[in-house]
């Protein structure tokens, strides 16, 4: 389901990250220093998410959203769909603290992806 260029796309860019509220309104933000860690899982480190993780405490269905930098060469971004889970201990938050630049993650986001879809 990810491929190269989409890992490469994914891995360089910053992501639209969207959960939804307990009204089921939306929530969006942006993350970095997000990581492709299997074809169909991506792994986000939490550093100030505590609306984001709320959000998937009562509602794991998220989506994210990214796209190329250089808009003039070769627009092309995907959204991709799927259900979230938060560790704040294990593997997960092991790697994402090996991963993450800057500040200590408080935990770590597995995406795991149903569905991805080309943009542009």
């Amino acid at each position: 389901m990810i491929t190269a260029e989409v890992k490469k796309i994914i891995e360089e860019n910053a992501v639209a990250f969207a959960t939804s509220d307990k009204n089921r309104n939306p929530h969006c933000i942006a993350v970095g220093d997000v990581k492709v860690v299997s074809k169909n899982q991506i792994l986000i480190g939490d550093v100030y998410l505590r609306k984001t993780i709320e959000n998937i405490k009562r509602n794991n269905n998220v989506a994210l959203a990214v796209w190329s930098r250089d808009w003039k060469k070769r627009c092309v971004g995907y959204q991709l769909k799927g259900k979230a889970q938060h560790f704040t201990s294990g593997k997960w938050y092991e790697k994402i603290k090996k991963i993450h630049k800057g500040f200590l993650p408080k935990g770590a986001i597995l995406v795991t992806i149903s569905k991805l879809i080309k943009l542009g």
